[in-house]
């Protein structure tokens, strides 16, 4: 078995660096959600922003659409980086 580190990470430290940079994404993103569907409930409990909650609940469950976007962003990525790499591995 080989120690080439490029056979453990093949993709190395860009790799690593753009799968952090999702996660956050991901992770802010959740972060909002939450929100507003605390702010949405919140709403509801008072009778004159029920309305305004209802709008809110929608918002947050559009959101919900946004971290697959991420995650599929994340993997087309990946994957121009995997054939950049491939494609330089193979050059002289």
């Amino acid at each position: 078995m080989s120690r080439d580190p490029s056979l453990t990470l093949p993709l190395g430290r860009e790799a690593l660096v753009i799968r952090r940079r999702y996660e956050t994404a991901v992770l802010a993103n959740d972060f909002l959600i939450g929100l507003w569907f605390t702010l949405g409930s919140v709403a509801f409990l008072v009778p004159d922003y029920e309305s305004v909650g209802a709008w809110v609940f929608v918002i947050a469950s559009l959101q919900y659409l946004v971290r697959p976007s991420i995650r599929l962003a994340r993997n087309i990525h990946l994957q121009r980086i995997r054939r950049r790499q491939a494609v330089s591995a193979k050059t002289p």
